[in-house]
């Protein structure tokens, strides 16, 4: 089914996420993205560190409250005013995986606890056995048993920390899970196992996924769409396969193709493209497109103008002056 058939869920529109740093200066973590993630699909979003991929997610749930524009969880604003039990309800809806699941885990309770905190927020369960078993049922859906219920964080590795993460996101029943860079800190033979069981839980449960990761080529495996982020800016957003296929934008060629291939014959043979310079600071973008300082098809457009984020096929978005087609009809005049 193309997006076009399906129905948002979430609608991110003009988002900035700025910190004050010092008495003047202004950190421009997110400024200006915009996309929308629609039901039962995952939305991969990529890009160096530093580029606010993070930040995006956090503000989207509300860890962070927006400098500017806005973010509507199925047609309903998330930054808006909201009385206690409004955010309550949206908080049920809409939760989220953290990077480290240790630091995310509180060390002093039990791993029943940590689970059954949502559930007792909400008031889930009627009685203690009902509680009891809503655990132990959550831990055996993560490829956990209910012997672990008992048990503290540090007792466990990262992958089986991981799931804990996951089974206490799933306590709520929510339909929206934002994964920040849920993988990142596993070994690399637990990384798929996790991918896998978020794949299968999102099948059985039908749920919306926003999976933040800098691992394209896992990106590439759970995700429907990508959307590439880069100082701040969202720079390309198309389907999985055709952004990977053909890429527009110059950085995501550039992160393409570094991606390492298993065959020695063509990894041999391929093309790289190196992006020069240094990452510019947040503090003091450049002017215009904010990677033209390290692009080699900039022009001078590129440095008094921001490209426009723009459909340049279907589905298929872009902010570069290559696509810009009244910037190229002025060049050619």
């Amino acid at each position: 089914m193309s997006v076009v058939e399906r129905e948002k869920l979430l609608e991110v529109k003009n988002l900035k996420k700025h910190f004050k740093v010092g008495r003047n200066a202004v950190l421009k973590a997110v400024d200006n993205v915009s996309f929308d993630i629609y039901k039962g699909e995952t939305l991969g979003l990529v890009g160096e560190s530093g580029c606010g991929k993070s930040t995006t997610g956090r503000t989207i749930i509300r860890l962070y409250d927006a400098t500017d524009g806005t973010v509507k969880y199925d047609g309903t604003d998330v930054h808006g005013k909201k009385s206690t039990s409004e955010l309550k309800t949206f908080n049920r809806k809409m939760q989220m995986i953290f990077q480290d699941p240790y630091a995310s885990l509180n060390p002093r309770m039990t791993i029943k606890d940590i689970i059954a905190e949502g559930i007792d927020i909400h008031g889930l369960a009627k009685s203690s056995k009902e509680r009891e078993e809503r655990v132990y049922e959550l831990l055996e859906t993560v490829g956990l048993n209910k012997s672990h219920a008992s048990r503290y964080p540090h007792e466990f590795s990262g992958g089986q920390r991981q799931r804990i993460g996951i089974a206490r996101a799933l306590a709520v029943d929510p339909d929206f899970i934002i994964a920040d860079e849920p993988i990142s800190a596993l070994d690399v033979s637990i990384q798929a196992q996790v991918v896998n069981l978020m794949m299968k839980l999102q099948k059985e449960r039908g749920l919306t996924y926003l999976f933040i990761a800098h691992d394209l080529s896992m990106v590439k495996h759970i995700s429907d769409r990508v959307g590439v982020m880069y100082l701040g800016n969202m720079v390309e957003l198309a389907g999985s396969d055709e952004l990977y296929e053909e890429p527009l934008h110059p950085y995501t060629q550039a992160l393409l193709s570094a991606i390492p291939v298993p065959d020695p014959e063509i990894e041999r043979n391929r093309e790289r493209i190196a992006i020069k310079g240094e990452l510019p600071s947040p503090i003091d973008p450049p002017s215009g497109c904010r990677f033209r300082t390290r692009c080699q098809f900039a022009t001078d457009v590129c440095a008094s103008t921001a490209p426009k984020w723009q459909e340049a096929r279907e589905g298929h978005w872009v902010a570069c002056h290559i696509y810009d087609k009244e910037v190229n009809m002025g060049n050619k005049q």
